[in-house]
């Protein structure tokens, strides 16, 4: 792809964070300023974000308005580590979620797209509750936030309007005004179980996992994957990433009380359908490559016949051929 500039802390929170705090790890390009500014103000914590900006006619102007807006908002100046990424790629999405995740200040962070809003306070409900600490602590549970998302594009514009207790977002889903993000795109969040979170009082762990899966998941920092950043563009990247850090040994838990509803933007359809293509094929090759890679890690370090490995035996003898070849490295 050829180099790109960083400048970590480009601007650097001047708020000391506790070392057991969450941090928004998220990626924000120039028409997503607001928005950051928006979730600084909302969540009052630590964020650690990678912006883009294109190495063009136009960089000397957005950095101009990047710089007005920590001017304009306190909360920018006072939550958010901000690292800059110059150059001429669009759409590095792991790379950026790499450099968020990098330089985040905390032990544990959220990967979040920054267009959904955090309609709960799930830091509460996690500090508060010892075992689901200890399992943070542990590096082998991530924590599922489930995603919602209004049937009626017009709804979602508007986050003061959006529910802030479960008790309210079940009422709109029993009137048919909001459902589960990507509705249409089952294999995207389904094996979140909405079905099981509407009548769940307690954190239940993801069981029907699927290689599409795509949740937003509060995790340990240290010793967890990073995403791969062969893959460019639309498509496959966030499910790649979490797919690597699943089979990793790192159990999905889903919060049962708290939850995010996305913000109504618009897509670029064409370009994403393009990409897509071309993620798809990338995507079945990098899952073969990972479950072979795990699989001789797991047999060389002595946890193969240990609960680590569970995920993957179970994910990777999905795949075509993976019994056969894994068959004589296991029983050596």
């Amino acid at each position: 792809m050829g180099p790109s500039h960083l400048t970590p802390y480009f601007f650097k929170a001047q708020t000391a964070f506790d070392q057991e705090d969450i941090t928004m790890a998220t990626l924000v390009t120039r028409n997503r300023f607001n928005v950051l500014s928006r979730l600084a103000t909302h969540y009052k914590g630590p964020i650690s974000a990678a912006i883009h900006i294109n190495d063009d006619e136009t960089k000397e102007e957005t950095v101009k308005e990047l710089r007005a807006l920590y001017d304009n908002n306190p909360d920018l100046r006072d939550y958010v580590d901000l690292h800059l990424i110059v150059d001429k790629f669009d759409r590095q999405f792991n790379m950026w979620r790499n450099v968020a995740k990098f330089f985040a200040r905390t032990d544990y962070i959220m990967m979040l797209d920054v267009d959904f809003h955090l309609c709960t306070d799930f830091r509460k409900t996690i500090s508060n509750n010892p075992t689901i600490m200890d399992k943070l602590r542990e590096g082998t549970t991530a924590l599922v936030v489930p995603a919602f998302e209004y049937l009626a594009q017009e709804d979602g514009v508007d986050w003061k309007t959006f529910p802030v207790t479960k008790e309210a977002l079940l009422q709109e889903v029993e009137e048919e005004k909001i459902d589960m993000f990507h509705k249409a795109w089952l294999r995207g969040h389904g094996s979140t179980n909405y079905t099981q979170w509407y009548e769940s009082s307690l954190p239940y762990k993801v069981v029907d996992y699927n290689f599409s899966y795509e949740p937003y998941i509060i995790y340990k920092k240290e010793g967890s994957p990073w995403c791969d950043e062969r893959f460019i563009g639309y498509g496959a990247n966030k499910a790649a990433c979490l797919y690597e850090i699943y089979l990793s040994g790192i159990d999905y838990y889903v919060l049962p009380a708290d939850f995010l509803i996305h913000q109504t933007h618009v897509y670029p359809e064409e370009t994403r359908r393009k990409e897509r293509q071309y993620n798809r094929k990338l995507y079945s090759n990098f899952r073969e490559e990972l479950c072979l890679r795990y699989s001789r890690l797991f047999v060389a370090t002595g946890v193969w016949d240990e609960p680590r490995a569970n995920n993957l035996k179970i994910e990777c003898h999905k795949i075509r051929g993976f019994r056969s070849t894994i068959k004589g490295p296991t029983e050596a």
